[in-house]
């Protein structure tokens, strides 16, 4: 294992455990990047640790020590705070820190959008950068809601714990967007691929907390139903593939099987909600026999029932333009182009497609060549430029 791969694992965890120890945001996230600093010159002379996390977490712990003695915060944090190399993992009502630090991020006092974008910063450890990516806002922006949200839970006293029952469903959708965007975050990017799975654990955590929440079971279905085709999203040269060119023999079918369970028990419920909708979708591409075999009015028509987005109506007219033909799918990407999704690769990439399938090779060439500049992985250029290739030789 990397010693980047082993931040994006532990990271989350070692300043949960910080924070719920300390109560200091600041402090739990210095604490740990000194840790993570310290293994990086260590490790190289002395080998990785067999249990890296909680090589990580002590020495965390005993930079926050210091930071307390220092400050001369009081005997009784020193203390609360020392005591953890003796109890590392008292009997809480959840049994996992970072469940924790998600309910306190996701407190109602806090904006929305504050309290997604504050949890994927410190329990996945994304950069301001990278969530300001996710969000499609400048990072300046991006970085003073953070600080703002960091402020705020403190001079609050916002407790960190999971809230009681009566509480949960206030809290319950912001924590469903942060476990979304944290597995489109691994999905999206192979080299932090642990993000997915972290967001999957995380969410079977999340239903066993909450089994009446039939949200919660739709979002991790939709999670399921999407990383069964992990495997086969990516050509050996590292280019995408898409839906149609995957091979769907090589999909997991076990846990096809169990996302569509999942979403069959929640739909029971007949408390249809947005993830549950994206699930039904993600179930009938999952469910294809064949490519051919997709349902796509089926997939338009669901589309139609989510909050109409500007990347909910790109996707919509994907659908829309497969059902109904390329035509029909450019007229509608094309009225999207002056909209908020100006700069959004996929916009042109979609357009791009729908032209090669029209026939339109130079306009399509054009297209493609907008998106690479656009582009954020590897993986989405090496398959821009394959396309561009191919519609360029036809031009």
């Amino acid at each position: 294992m990397t010693f980047e791969e082993i931040y994006r694992q532990e990271w989350g965890q070692v300043v949960a455990t910080l924070i719920r120890l300390t109560g200091n945001w600041e402090l739990a996230e210095e604490c740990a990047q000194e840790a993570f600093a310290a293994a990086l010159q260590r490790w190289p002379n002395d080998g990785v640790p067999d249990r890296p996390g909680a090589w990580l977490t002590t020495t965390a712990r005993n930079r926050a020590i210091d930071w307390l003695r220092r400050e001369a915060v009081g005997a009784q944090k020193l203390q609360e705070v020392a005591a953890m190399a003796y109890d590392p993992e008292p009997p809480y009502d959840v049994p996992d820190d970072r469940l924790r630090l998600m309910f306190t991020c996701c407190h109602p006092a806090l904006a929305m959008e504050a309290r997604v974008a504050l949890t994927l910063r410190t329990l996945a450890g994304l950069s301001t950068t990278e969530i300001a990516r996710a969000f499609l806002v400048p990072e300046t922006t991006m970085s003073k809601r953070l600080t703002r949200a960091k402020q705020k839970i403190q001079h609050a006293g916002i407790p960190y714990r999971v809230p009681p029952a009566h509480l949960l469903p206030e809290r319950t959708p912001a924590v469903l967007a942060v476990l979304y965007l944290l597995f489109n975050e691994g999905y999206s990017d192979v080299v932090r691929s642990n993000l997915a799975g972290e967001a999957i654990r995380l969410a079977r955590l999340l239903v066993q907390l909450m089994p009446d929440e039939p949200e919660a079971a739709g979002l991790l279905a939709l999670m399921l139903l999407h990383d069964a085709r992990r495997d086969t999203r990516l050509a050996p040269d590292g280019a995408l593939v898409t839906l149609d060119e995957q091979d769907r023999t090589q999909w997991d079918h076990t846990q096809i099987t169990e996302g569509v369970d999942l979403l069959d028990a929640a739909l029971r419920r007949s408390e249809p909600g947005p993830y549950q909708v994206q699930a039904a979708i993600a179930a009938c591409h999952a469910t294809a026999r064949t490519a051919a075999d997709t349902d796509w009015p089926q997939i338009a028509a669901l589309y139609a029932q989510l909050p109409q987005t500007p990347v909910v109506a790109l996707n919509r007219a994907v659908a829309i333009g497969v059902a109904d033909g390329p035509a029909v799918g450019l007229r509608l990407v094309e009225d999207l182009a002056a909209g908020p999704l100006h700069g959004y690769h996929l916009l042109p990439a979609t357009r791009a497609d729908f032209l090669r399938r029209l026939n339109r090779h130079p306009e399509a060439a054009t297209a493609y060549r907008e998106a690479l500049t656009l582009a954020t992985t590897t993986a989405e250029r090496l398959y821009l430029e394959k396309r561009l290739r191919e519609v360029s030789v036809r031009s």
